[in-house]
């Protein structure tokens, strides 16, 4: 189902969706880096969708097994659950678990709103009041720093009423050599106007993950030309001569589930009294009434026979940080239905994808993702433990000299063992 949810977003919102591609940048007016913020580092953030953890040895990606020598090699950043893209995407900019910012899916209900918001629908992907927490750019540009985005999971959209002062609708039409040139075209501008913040996405290792499984030829092709593009673009930051610092990380990884045995929507699931949100690892049931609630659990619990496992948003584990007590919002399902790998929920008659994710990250290490980071501000040859992923968004603003206190899940732990 990722796929297909994917292909929506990454494909149909960039081409199909538009008679033309928009490939315009949008330059908000008027923003300048205050005279303090000039002397503050730089940072890009790339992100390489579905790039597992072991990737970069397991294709020997000889650069960035290079760069990463250089700097900082966490053995895996741990996803949030569920180890999907959205979410994790905008956990990372946030330092927030998806249940308390609110993006708790690529596709999920809101009880409150009464509204369904999908990576498919741009009005949904563009409007702020759906993105709670405080987004690294935002952050930055209310303390007079500029920011720049080459795609990032709400990016496109006002939070708070701000966007990056440099930002692009979602399209992979653009030339990845052109992608390079525009960052350093950003580094290159006058200091007041100069980025000290950028987010860089790549999905391509992720679509083929998806399609081919993560052991196929196509994914190995997939890893090694994202590390070539990874050296295009530190070779062509390095013309500017900035102090600039790289932090290279995933949202998820990738495992091969089983295409042959999917696991149909139960039976004890009556969507006339229920209406059904997800699929493949992790599927929502929101009560239209509430006293269907306790019935229905009673009936797939007997049902499961060990084939997925059944929970309310009340009793979920603790450590999944995604139910009842973290669920700001309200939007996470009255009984959730969560698989193990490699089983999956498939409500259609098409052969899912080989590959996918969404697991629980704590049960399945293939979920883990990746974290290297290089540069002046970051101690060298540091190879640390695994962490999760809310630890990045303390780590990038205490690196750029941003201050926050607003609450956020992650701690300042992950800035002590890596930075200088």
């Amino acid at each position: 189902m990722k796929r297909y949810l994917l292909f929506l977003y990454f494909v149909v919102l960039s081409s199909a969706a538009f008679a033309q591609a928009d490939t315009t940048q949008r330059v908000a007016s008027g923003r300048r880096n205050s005279p303090e913020q000039q002397k503050k580092p730089y940072v890009i953030l790339i992100s390489a969708d579905g790039f597992r953890y072991d990737y970069a040895d397991k294709y020997n990606a000889t650069n960035l097994k290079a760069l990463r020598a250089q700097g900082v090699e966490a053995a895996s950043m741990a996803p949030s659950f569920p180890s999907k893209t959205f979410p994790n995407h905008y956990t990372i900019v946030t330092g927030m678990y998806p249940a308390t910012h609110g993006l708790i899916n690529n596709v999920f209900y809101d009880p409150q709103r009464k509204q369904s918001y999908s990576i498919g629908d741009r009005s949904k992907v563009e409007d702020g009041s759906w993105y709670g927490g405080t987004p690294l750019w935002v952050l930055a540009e209310k303390q007079q720093m500029v920011s720049a985005s080459y795609f990032w999971v709400g990016s496109e959209a006002p939070i708070q009423g701000i966007r990056p002062t440099y930002y692009y609708r979602y399209s992979e039409v653009v030339p990845m050599e052109s992608r390079i040139k525009t960052v350093v075209d950003w580094l290159n501008l006058p200091e007041e106007q100069r980025p000290h913040l950028i987010t860089f996405y790549l999905p391509e290792v992720d679509h083929a993950g998806h399609r081919f499984g993560p052991d196929a030829p196509e994914t190995e092709k997939a890893v090694k030309e994202l590390d070539e593009n990874i050296k295009k673009l530190t070779d062509a930051v390095a013309t500017t001569g900035l102090p600039v610092n790289f932090i290279f990380v995933s949202d998820h990884g990738m495992i091969k589930i089983n295409q042959e045995n999917t696991l149909p929507l139960p039976a004890a699931v009556d969507t006339a009294k229920f209406l059904v949100s997800g699929g493949g690892m992790v599927v929502e049931l929101h009560a239209k009434d509430k006293t269907a609630i306790k019935s229905t659990y009673k009936k797939l619990k007997a049902e499961a026979d060990g084939k997925y496992k059944v929970y309310t948003r009340n009793n979920l584990p603790r450590r999944l940080h995604y139910g009842t007590k973290d669920d700001t919002y309200k939007r996470v399902g009255d009984i959730l239905l969560l698989t193990d790998a490699p089983k999956v929920f498939h409500f259609s008659s098409r052969k899912p994808s080989p590959g996918a994710h969404g697991y629980d990250p704590d049960k399945v290490k293939e979920m883990h993702a990746t974290f290297y980071a290089w540069g002046p501000a970051f101690k060298a040859g540091q190879k640390i433990s695994s962490f999760k992923n809310i630890h990045v968004y303390p780590l990038v603003a205490e690196l750029l000299g941003l201050e926050y206190t607003h609450k956020i899940d992650g701690k300042k732990k992950l800035s002590k063992k890596v930075l200088k």
